[in-house]
């Protein structure tokens, strides 16, 4: 079987609760979805057919225990569950970055999901497939990419409702839009309201400001 395939690279994991670590990336073609403030435009067409056995051959020579799966939306492409699984087979422990418009039950629970919730400020909100919610692994995490005070307020009140997950104690990040929402503020708003969320920067566009969202 075989995916399309961006780009493969060995970087420092620059988001999540990973952030810092060495990781292997296996980008994955194409989106569903094309927010405001995408910065990975390049993969929604352009890549290369690989097959799982030479993406995992590509990933080995980086003798990296971390592997991220990403996109674009990895989920579009019907081979990601089974590339995920020789993964984990493998030893690898196996990051999945998705978009939150599509069902994340399709993997392997072992995989470590980081769940997008869209907010108004990424034109994309009306595409979250909420019903992930209750699909979330305790080990999962959801990110809220933040570009001013409506996107705050959306994410805030999500979690505070009714419709949030009672129990799941998964990690839930709060992310500045590069560019466009000063981290210390979105660090302010969360310190008043006593959210128990991680506040993330973009670790790597930090390391290599002019490569973007690459290394």
């Amino acid at each position: 079987m075989n995916l399309k395939v961006n780009e493969i690279f060995y970087s420092i994991q620059g988001e999540s609760s990973y952030a810092g670590l060495p990781c292997a990336f296996i980008r994955l073609s194409g989106c569903n979805l094309r927010c405001s403030y995408c910065d990975t435009s390049y993969a929604y067409d352009q890549g290369e057919p690989m097959s799982i056995n030479e993406i995992i051959e590509q990933v080995d020579l980086f003798r990296c225990p971390l592997v991220e799966v990403t996109g674009g939306e990895p989920l579009l492409q019907a081979g990601t569950p089974s590339l995920i699984e020789k993964l984990l087979n493998r030893g690898y422990r196996v990051l999945l970055e998705t978009n939150g418009s599509l069902d994340i039950s399709r993997t392997d629970s072992r995989c470590i999901r980081i769940m997008d919730i869209k907010c108004p400020g990424s034109c994309e909100s009306d595409k979250n497939d909420l019903a992930n919610l209750r699909r979330l692994s305790p080990h999962d995490q959801i990110k809220f990419v933040i570009t001013g005070k409506k996107d705050y307020e959306f994410a805030k009140q999500l979690i505070r409702s009714d419709g949030w997950p009672s129990g799941w104690n998964g990690t839930i990040l709060f992310s500045p839009a590069y560019n466009a929402m000063p981290p210390a503020t979105l660090a302010e708003w969360i310190l008043q309201d006593h959210l128990d969320v991680r506040l993330q920067v973009q670790l790597h566009k930090i390391l290599w400001p002019r490569v973007g969202s690459g290394r």
